[in-house]
């Protein structure tokens, strides 16, 4: 089975997401005074918007939109901050109606 460049992409971030979840264990507790269980894979939905600047699901946004008080800790996270901070990513936001974040 041949997959696409795209499809290989996003199979090799999830498996990126995947491996670095002991990084994801500190996020957790970032955002416990919340109850919201940080976790990147949460964001699946979202890769594409995130990668390509495509129009993101209404799954996406409402994902996003639970994932608000973890955005700061994945910005500190070296594997997840270009994610988090790249031109595709202020365009997710602002498309979802969530507010960029400033940390």
């Amino acid at each position: 089975m041949k997959l696409s460049t795209r499809s290989s992409v996003s199979v090799l971030v999830l498996v990126f997401i995947i491996f670095t979840s002991s990084a994801t264990a500190d996020l957790v507790l970032v955002a416990a005074e919340v109850d919201t269980t940080c976790s990147p894979v949460e964001l699946s939905s979202c890769l594409d918007p995130i990668q390509y600047g495509s129009k993101p699901s209404s799954i996406c946004c409402q994902k996003l939109k639970g994932q608000v008080p973890c955005l700061c800790g994945y910005i500190k996270n070296p594997a997840f901050k270009k994610y988090v901070t790249g031109p595709n990513a202020q365009k997710l936001s602002s498309n979802c109606g969530v507010p960029f974040p400033r940390c």
